[in-house]
């Protein structure tokens, strides 16, 4: 049975995920609707990522007994100036995401829940792989200055990624 503390910061972290998500949903679209569908097809499968994630946190607070508690999305943006303003507030939204997950682990540690402590681990993990893939890009859009020839290959490159849901490789 999950601790009210726990439950609620879980809860609150599954809505955050959902926002990730339809976050990343507008992005894609903003790619596409500038020609650019490696990028595209990026964030949609980063899309497709966090809603597994929101589902881990969903699927975890029902097999401990808890309530989820599903809010309403804000609105998040839909339109950005450039390419690498796009990617440099896929980092900062990952690095808050990170420390979400942090505050989360706090919650768990302070309430001495280590199912959901050792539950965490797979997250904090993850948001290191996160914010490492997404620093990669934006380090090659600033070498090339986020366009000509090296935004095309980059767009191109992006294309071949592939959503493969790692939350259920355990």
């Amino acid at each position: 049975m999950l601790k009210e503390k726990v439950e609620k910061a879980l809860n609150e972290q599954i809505n955050a995920e959902q926002y990730s998500a339809l976050l990343y949903l507008s992005m894609s679209a903003w790619f596409e609707s500038k020609g650019l569908p490696g990028f595209a097809n990026w964030m949609y499968v980063q899309y497709q990522e966090e809603l597994t994630h929101a589902n881990k946190f969903f699927k975890y607070v029902i097999d401990r007994n808890g309530e989820v508690g599903l809010k309403g999305i804000e609105q998040m943006p839909t339109e950005f100036d450039n390419v690498v303003e796009v990617v440099e507030k896929t980092l900062e939204h990952e690095q808050y995401v990170t420390s979400l997950i942090d505050k989360l682990v706090d919650v768990a540690v302070e309430e001495r829940d280590r199912a959901t402590e050792s539950f965490l681990k797979w997250f904090v993990d993850e948001q290191v792989e996160e914010e490492a893939n997404v620093s990669e890009i934006l380090d090659s859009l600033k070498l090339i200055e986020g366009k000509g020839n090296g935004l095309f290959m980059l767009d191109r490159e992006l294309r071949q990624r592939t959503f493969v849901d790692t939350t259920q490789a355990e």
